[in-house]
């Protein structure tokens, strides 16, 4: 048992270090209460399933948890076992039966299945995600007998090996009278989670055990105010005590445990032991004084030990201990060493120590290098899956024909052909005409994708092929645009980079985190652009957060070790204060100056900054389209960074032209460009994409509820108390400042102010950066937040009157949050449901289903990968993808530029055989 959050992941982590093969399982907790309407995220319960199940079935050997999960009560251990669903080939049951035992067990709906405590059914088919397995498991089924069961990825959806044998532990942790199971009687009462260890084969360990008693009285104090609250409301259906534990309880069964305080004094207490340990000394990038403790540690004859993150870094560690003549090797190498050797091994630990009298000293990343690198133990992230198939296809929709244009999909039809019934596809186009297409033609039907509803076609009419013919001489004209300057900045001699320098290895590897494969990409891309002989213009596309920024870096410290400056353009002043500071963290072990220009300095800090980018004494120089005033001269400016082009003006856009002639460029953008139309777009336009979330980032929690007060109170002071912060978006500045004062009188000691955009820059600027600086706990303001910045504290967003807005603004409104390795809650506030549209209960509907990262989002994901589309082509595109669809538009685009290419295309002769058999 630890007493908080942080203590509970570094036990964890410390802990699986120890011993690989141990299964340290984590017990999180709910990080909600019973009473404020919202489910425990998925991964959370997952994570609390599989420790139950583990406990109950004998196999856990360590169980991590902190103080608040001890609290909520839970069916006994034998409910939840028959609760439990058991799977082996030849088993009777349906896909049906097997989808409601899944429903009962907690499982939700979700196509296609992705993450734990996930299931959906497909004819003949069901997939699931176990909480205790690495992969979801499909079911096939013939008939009502389970013919196989499998393990598949889910990123790729294809199969990795068949199981003999498949178990289902519930994710949910109470089976309650009015809604358990039929098989479910006389439901014993809930009951605290001890009931799930072994009787007299267990051992409670209490770190810290103090703490833990005040984490139980201040977390019960906090259940029991919000259930008051419920019931003064009249929604606290449950006593508190039917829900959660009496803390004086678990306190009981807490003193049977083996405490552990580490104090920094002997003790004359008789159950105390005395440990020679001293912790490791924090020398953060002073490397010269680590290797001569090293030294000293070898002469002293004990056994130096070197916790690294990752492979990467255990690497760098072997070469710079090398590099200083100390022998190192690798644990598990079977060659042992010439002479006393550092031993290096990867593991999770936060802190190193030394023991004397063991003659052992233990040095964590952490303590040697500059920063600790954050790796949560995450699932690999799944790449984005935007629209590409008949999965989202409703009745109703918008689809195009490649022959007949724009219709609307009516519904599948069997109809009898030549004596043989057949499936259709019914299309109603203008003037209420119809079109029945075969389902073996489907591929010559695209789902429409535009920004509008368009209008219909009609069949046998000319304007379905005068808008093609309009829309391919457009592309051809901008296609055509491209490749002349793709071809003129080959011909343009630049500067070639060398070859990364053991600096670069050095500096990449102090990054705090590990690199997402889309990233290791881009970069790749990026480097091999920059040894070329002529000029880079290359675009990183790739959502806000998702390690844009870190790439860039990576090229700056490329041009800046190779004598060259570097400037860095960003579309606002707020956001060249970010870039500045993210700089200078991340370059502050190496002798590189960065400067900021913008109207955050004097104007005689101003003339400092130009003079010094002149004369070479500034590395880099980050800011507004300040940098681009003919009076900002460089003395050898080798790499120019573009944060958002789009957003700047024509003459600022013509001065970027001309920069592009001679340095190389890079350019960085949030809005999504479709994966479509990059491949679409390969030999004219240098392009890499970043479509998978960092490693750590969780899921954000979302709820759509009413207005509430209480919970508004409840929801902002969790945040703060656990050292977050709030953006509370409230899109009327008429009443804007009144919403700030009720937030105030809700609660009383955080701080707030409000952000909107007819402040003065100045006076939104100086709000802006006191939030950035953590000066501020909630930002109250309209949806100027809605790009740019990157707030990884701020981790609570509440929108007031959520229906109000679009789908992919809210998207984009969620997207400022969750950018840390701390769960994110989003509240979309809406009225009474009744006083809802249609259309708004859908939207709603939407953002929350479409909670997970990389689970799609697929409506608003397509209006903003038009709207990217637009960015890159040109405003001119945009009306033309609105005119013929997305789809079709990439393929049209894909056929123009084969041709320009030289490329030959292969136009394909369809041909259909009917035998006239109904195989049905």
């Amino acid at each position: 048992m630890t007493s908080d959050t942080r203590f509970f992941f570094a036990s964890l982590e410390g802990l699986s270090t120890t011993d690989a093969e141990l299964a340290v399982l984590p017990f999180p907790s709910l990080e909600v209460d019973p009473y404020r309407g919202l489910a425990p995220h998925l991964e959370v319960a997952s994570a609390r399933a599989a420790a139950l199940s583990a406990l109950v079935r004998g196999s856990a050997r360590i169980v991590v948890a902190s103080a608040e999960a001890l609290l909520p009560r839970m069916s006994a251990p034998a409910v939840m076992l028959e609760a439990s669903i058991q799977l082996t080939p030849g088993d009777e049951t349906s896909p049906t039966l097997l989808g409601d035992r899944l429903l009962r067990a907690g499982f939700v709906h979700q196509d296609p299945v992705d993450a734990h405590g996930e299931f959906c059914i497909r004819g003949g088919i069901v997939d699931f995600f176990p909480a205790s397995d690495d992969h979801p498991v499909r079911v096939e089924f013939i008939g009502d007998i389970v013919e196989s069961l499998r393990h598949y990825d889910e990123a790729t959806q294809r199969s990795i090996g068949r199981v003999d044998y498949a178990a289902v532990t519930p994710i949910r942790e109470r089976f309650d009278d009015n809604d358990n199971p039929e098989t479910l009687e006389d439901v014993p009462l809930p009951v605290s989670v001890f009931e799930y260890l072994p009787i007299g084969e267990h051992r409670l360990v209490t770190s810290e055990p103090e703490e833990v008693n005040t984490q139980l009285t201040t977390a019960y104090q906090r259940l029991a105010a919000a259930f008051e609250d419920a019931k003064t409301r009249g929604e606290a259906p449950r006593a508190l005590e039917e829900l959660v534990a009496n803390p004086d309880d678990v306190a009981q069964r807490l003193r049977t445990a083996v405490h552990l305080n580490v104090l920094d004094y002997k003790t004359s207490a008789g159950d105390s032991v005395h440990v020679s340990c001293q912790p490791a000394i924090e020398y953060r990038g002073r490397l010269a004084d680590w290797i001569t403790d090293v030294r000293r540690a070898h002469t002293r004859d004990e056994l130096v030990l070197f916790v690294a993150t990752t492979g990467g870094s255990s690497k760098r560690a072997i070469e710079l201990l090398t590099e200083h003549g100390l022998s190192a090797v690798m644990a598990g190498t079977h060659q042992p060493p010439s002479k006393p050797a550092v031993i290096v091994t990867v593991g999770q630990l936060s802190r190193g120590f030394r023991l004397a009298d063991a003659g052992l000293q233990v040095y964590a990343e952490p303590d040697v290098f500059d920063e600790p690198r954050q790796t949560h133990d995450r699932r690999r992230p799944l790449p984005q899956v935007f629209l590409n198939n008949f999965r989202d296809l409703k009745v109703d929709d918008h689809v195009v024909h490649v022959e007949h244009g724009v219709g609307v999909f009516v519904g599948l039809r069997q109809l009898e052909v030549g004596g043989a019934v057949q499936e259709f596809m019914e299309l109603q186009y203008a003037e209420a005409t119809k079109l029945f297409v075969p389902v073996e033609q489907l591929d010559l039907i695209q789902k429409y994708t535009g920004g509008s509803r368009p209008s219909l076609d009609r069949l046998g009419g000319t304007t379905w092929e005068r808008a093609k013919t309009r829309v391919k001489k457009a592309m051809r004209d901008m296609a055509e645009e491209l490749l002349k300057l793709s071809a003129a900045r080959r011909t343009i001699p630049g500067h070639a980079f060398g070859e990364d320098s053991h600096w670069q290895r050095e500096f990449e590897d102090a990054f705090r985190y590990e690199l997402t494969a889309d990233q290791d990409a881009a970069v790749a891309d990026i480097k091999h652009d920059m040894e070329a002989p002529t000029p880079m213009d290359r675009l990183l596309c790739g959502d806000v957060g998702y390690g844009k920024t870190e790439v860039a870096v990576r090229a700056a410290f490329k041009t800046v070790m190779e004598g060259k400056q570097v400037a860095l353009l960003a579309p606002t002043t707020v956001l060249a204060f970010q870039h500045a500071r993210t700089l200078t963290e991340r370059f502050a072990a190496f002798p590189v100056t960065i400067e900021l220009l913008s109207r955050f300095r004097t104007r005689q800090e101003q003339k400092t900054v130009i003079s010094e980018v002149a004369t070479g004494r500034v590395d880099i120089v980050v800011g507004t389209h300040r940098l681009l005033s003919r009076d900002v001269k460089f003395r050898d400016l080798g790499l120019l960074v573009v944060d958002e082009e789009q957003r700047f003006g024509v003459a600022h856009k013509e001065r970027l032209k001309q920069l592009r002639r001679r340095v190389d460029v890079l350019t960085l953008t949030a809005t999504p460009i479709p994966r479509t139309l990059n491949m679409s777009l390969v030999g004219i336009r240098d392009m890499s994409l970043i479509e998978t979330p960092p490693k750590n980032r969780l899921a954000i929690q979302t709820s759509v509820t009413r207005f509430d007060r209480t919970l508004i109170a409840q929801a902002i002071r969790h945040e703060v108390e656990r050292g977050g912060q709030v953006y509370f978006v409230h899109n009327r500045i008429e009443s804007i400042y009144s919403i700030a004062e009720l937030v105030t009188r809700l609660v009383p000691n955080v701080k707030v102010a409000v952000a909107h955009g007819q402040m003065s820059e100045d006076v939104l600027e100086r709000c802006m950066v006191s939030f950035i600086d953590r000066k501020i706990d909630v930002l109250v303001t309209t949806t100027i937040i809605e790009n740019g910045l990157d707030l990884p504290n701020a981790n609570t967003l509440i929108i007031n009157h959520a229906d109000h807005f679009g789908l992919a603004q809210l998207y984009q409104l969620r997207g400022r949050i969750g950018r840390s390795d701390r769960r994110a809650y989003a509240y979309l506030l809406v009225p009474h449901a009744d006083a809802l549209s249609s259309v708004a209960r859908k939207r709603l509907a939407a953002i929350r289903e479409f909670s997970d990262l990389g689970s799609g989002f697929r409506v608003a994901a397509l209006d903003l990968e038009i709207r990217g589309a637009g960015n890159l082509l040109g405003g001119e595109q945009s009306g033309h993808i609105e005119a013929i669809g997305f789809e079709m538009y990439i393929k049209l685009l894909e056929e123009m530029v084969s041709r320009l290419k030289g490329e030959e295309i292969f136009e394909e002769r369809r041909a259909a055989v009917n035998l006239k058999i109904d195989l049905r």
